[in-house]
C-alpha cells in the first residue's frame, strides 16, 4: 500500500528513497514532484536549452531510481547528489556541443526579460549567458549552484566533490571573470563606447 499523500512532505528523502527501493511506487511520485522542477531547472540554466534539460533531468531520475536500493542514510543529500548528476551530464553536453559547433553562437540579442536575472533584460541578459558560457565548466558549476540554486558553500562542494576552499577559489574566479566580460555593459562604459578605442 503507498502512503498517504498528506504525510509525505514530511517523510524524508531517505525514507522516500528505501519506500521506493521496496517497491512504492508513490514514493517514487514524492520525489519526483519534490525534485524534478529543480533539476530541470538547474540543468536548464547550464543549457540554455529546455529539450535539452529535459533529457538531462529525466536521466537524472533514472539514475536515481537504479541506484535507490543501495542509498545509504547519511550519505550525501539526496538533492546534492542530483545537482552532482545533473552538472555531470550537463557538461558533457555542452562539451560536446562546442566540438560540434564552436562558432554557432547566435548574433542577435534576446529582447525578452528574463525572470530568472530580474534586474538584467536584453542585451544584458544575453550577454551574461554568453559570459557564463565561456567560463570553465567547474566555476560556471559553482556560480549557477550559488546564485541560482542557494546552496551553501559546503553544499556546493559536495555537489562538485571538493573542498570549500576550492569552492570559494572558484566563485572568486568566475566572478572576476563575469565582471571583466560585462563592463562594457556599464553606462559609463556605454557612453564613452566611441571614444574608448582611441584611448586604449
Amino acid at each position: 500500500m503507498g502512503m498517504a499523500l498528506d504525510t509525505q512532505s514530511e517523510i524524508s528523502d531517505a525514507a522516500l528513497l528505501a519506500a521506493f527501493a521496496a517497491g512504492d511506487q508513490s514514493a517514487a511520485r514524492a520525489l519526483t514532484a519534490r525534485h524534478l522542477p529543480r533539476v530541470f531547472a538547474h540543468a536548464c540554466r547550464l543549457l540554455q536549452d529546455h529539450a535539452e534539460a529535459e533529457d538531462v533531468a529525466q536521466d537524472a531520475m533514472m539514475k536515481l531510481w537504479k541506484i535507490a536500493p543501495n542509498w545509504r542514510k547519511g550519505e550525501a543529500k539526496l538533492s546534492t547528489w542530483l545537482y552532482r548528476v545533473t552538472a555531470n551530464a550537463a557538461t558533457d553536453r555542452l562539451r560536446k556541443r562546442r566540438t560540434v559547433a564552436l562558432d554557432a553562437a547566435p548574433e542577435q540579442a534576446d529582447e525578452t526579460p528574463s525572470a530568472e536575472a530580474g534586474m538584467i533584460a536584453g542585451d544584458r541578459q544575453k550577454a551574461l549567458h554568453t559570459a557564463m558560457e565561456a567560463l570553465p565548466e567547474r566555476q560556471r558549476n559553482a556560480l549557477v549552484l550559488r546564485h541560482f540554486e542557494e546552496l551553501s558553500n559546503p553544499e556546493i562542494a559536495s555537489a562538485l566533490e571538493t573542498s570549500v576552499e576550492a569552492v570559494e577559489s572558484l566563485l572568486g574566479r568566475a566572478r572576476r571573470a563575469l565582471a571583466s566580460k560585462l563592463a562594457h555593459l556599464r553606462p559609463s562604459a556605454q557612453r564613452d563606447k566611441q571614444d574608448k578605442g582611441a584611448r586604449t
